[in-house]
């Protein structure tokens, strides 16, 4: 009848007043692993090149998590990302799944000498190849697999998910969640270099001092995401100098295909002194001050080889017979680095 009130079981709950839906029972951890990029990042397009998948990907994932917990996890402007308060609450939890996964992972991933270990050691010719040609000497009964690409921050995101053992680079230029799987042992301050066309004014010197470098425009791998723990060295380095970080290139993928778009770009190239020779160009160590980029061995926490044991060796020798980890009275590192490399963070 008009005016009365329908029965309790068939009124309409006020949406604001709905309870959650129970989560499913089977909560993909890739969602959980997209949430927890973009509540780190803060930011979608960051958070997406972290995972290597599209923005649109993991906005779509974010959403199906929202969808699955019943719940808004983020607030969106066009300016600005925001955990809301199901969001602050979830994140503690989401670490936990995860680092259960990875620690699931590395369990049952097989730690005998039979289970060969695969590690990247970046480019043919630097010092971690030395490392690993070394602890394959000191290990014959396991087998060391060399995968020849770069970036620390794209290989440590394979380590945490158990598709790589091992790689090399600068431990302090990850995320600090991302540090918190890993483990990691110095190897060597490594002496950083410049690359210049054969024609370059300063082409001529037998080291280029860094104020030499004012006003030129330096190549150092900005705009790929594998490789923004050495982008950000750069950074660090040119600040206060006058020298311009180069805008993004194509990301190239082989030496030959770097020098090629290194030769149509024509801009000097951030290295180190190792780095492999290429034609047309020069390569001179930077001096005044001698910058140097930290280079350390970084595993999966709690993962246990016989390669692992034998690439630490080889470090530890390397670092004794050659002094690769003594720093240079007028050597440069970030401060960010210093703690790191001396073990005292």
């Amino acid at each position: 009848m008009p005016g009365q009130r329908p029965p309790a079981a068939s009124r309409t709950v006020p949406p604001a007043r709905r309870r959650h839906p129970r989560p499913t029972a089977r909560l993909d951890p890739r969602l959980l692993r997209a949430f927890l990029a973009v509540a780190e990042e803060l930011h979608f397009t960051r958070a997406a090149a972290r995972l290597y998948v599209a923005q649109q990907a993991l906005s779509r994932d974010v959403r199906r998590l929202e969808r699955e917990l019943g719940a808004e996890l983020f607030v969106r402007t066009t300016r600005q990302v925001t955990l809301t308060a199901d969001g602050e609450r979830l994140l503690p939890h989401a670490r936990r799944v995860l680092e259960a996964n990875e620690a699931l992972l590395s369990a049952f991933a097989g730690n005998g000498p039979d289970r060969p270990l695969l590690v990247d050691v970046n480019s043919p010719g630097l010092a971690c190849g030395r490392v690993l040609d070394r602890a394959r000497a000191l290990a014959p009964d396991c087998e060391l697999l060399a995968r020849f690409e770069s970036g620390l921050t794209g290989a440590a995101e394979e380590i945490l998910t158990g598709r790589l053992d091992a790689s090399f680079g600068r431990f302090a230029g990850l995320a600090p969640a991302v540090r918190a799987g890993l483990a990691q042992q110095p190897v060597r301050y490594e002496p950083m270099a410049v690359v210049l066309p054969e024609d370059h004014p300063l082409a001529a010197l037998d080291a280029v001092p860094l104020d030499a470098l004012a006003g030129e425009t330096v190549y150092a791998g900005a705009g790929n995401p594998r490789t923004l723990e050495w982008t950000d060295l750069a950074r660090h380095l040119f600040e206060g100098r006058g020298i311009v970080l180069a805008p993004p290139a194509p990301v190239a993928l082989g030496v030959e295909e770097f020098q090629r778009i290194m030769a149509k770009k024509r801009n000097p190239v951030l290295a180190v002194v190792d780095f492999p020779t290429m034609s047309e160009t020069v390569r001179r160590p930077l001096i005044d001050p001698v910058p140097l980029s930290p280079v350390s061995l970084v595993w999966r926490k709690g993962l246990e080889h016989p390669g692992i044991d034998a690439l630490r060796r080889a470090a530890v020798e390397f670092a004794a017979e050659e002094g690769w980890l003594r720093r240079p009275v007028d050597g440069w590192i970030p401060a960010s680095d210093a703690g790191i490399m001396t073990g005292q963070d």
